[in-house]
């Protein structure tokens, strides 16, 4: 089971992490919940109607990783003023919605972590549940993401040449933890697949 997740009773998915691989994610998803910024929840006097439809931003992120997991509607040319003006219109009633979800994948993750007992020497075994790996499988996505856009991967880059890195790159990590997370996300995948 070791670096893969396996089928779980009740349609969740297990996996054996150690105590460094805890510490890696947790930290990742963490860093990805700081990214996507705080939630703006609704007061409790507040109108649930009224918050449901409240504006969103209108303008993409100037992030590179921010505007990749947000991106536009309508596609990113800046010279077609109509597409230009569906896109922000179309941000401005669904970011804040999957601002929350994002959000809400990578609070899953660290508390599934945080509820594991503390991993010794030989680790400890994450047990998810069927809803607990929908979160699982949005977060892996978000930060494969986040990661390959600060990595500047491409759908082009097909020479492969993030993968052969020397060690003495600062990017070798970043890499690593890269080809890391797409290895638990496709195992995660092919687990809950019928």
């Amino acid at each position: 089971m070791a670096g893969q997740f396996e089928p779980a009773p009740g349609g969740g998915a297990a996996v054996a992490l150690d105590e460094v691989e805890v510490s890696i994610l947790r930290s990742l998803a963490v860093q990805l919940l700081e990214l996507i910024g705080p939630g703006d929840e609704p007061a409790a006097d507040d109108d649930l109607f009224a918050s449901i439809f409240s504006d969103g931003p209108t303008e993409p992120p100037t992030d590179p990783a921010l505007a990749r997991l947000f991106p536009n509607a309508y596609g990113d040319d800046d010279s077609d003023d109509k597409l230009r003006a569906y896109s922000s219109e179309f941000r401005r009633f669904t970011e804040n919605d999957l601002r929350s979800r994002k959000r809400e994948d990578g609070i899953a993750v660290v508390r599934t972590l945080d509820s594991l007992s503390a991993p010794g020497a030989g680790g400890a075994v994450l047990t998810l549940t069927a809803d607990d790996c929908r979160h699982w499988l949005g977060a892996l996505n978000d930060l494969r993401l986040t990661i390959g856009t600060r990595l500047e991967v491409s759908d082009e880059d097909e020479s492969g040449e993030l993968y052969r890195l020397p060690d003495s790159d600062p990017r070798k990590p970043m890499v690593m933890a890269y080809l890391w997370l797409g290895a638990l996300q496709e195992s995660l995948v092919e687990t809950l697949l019928p």
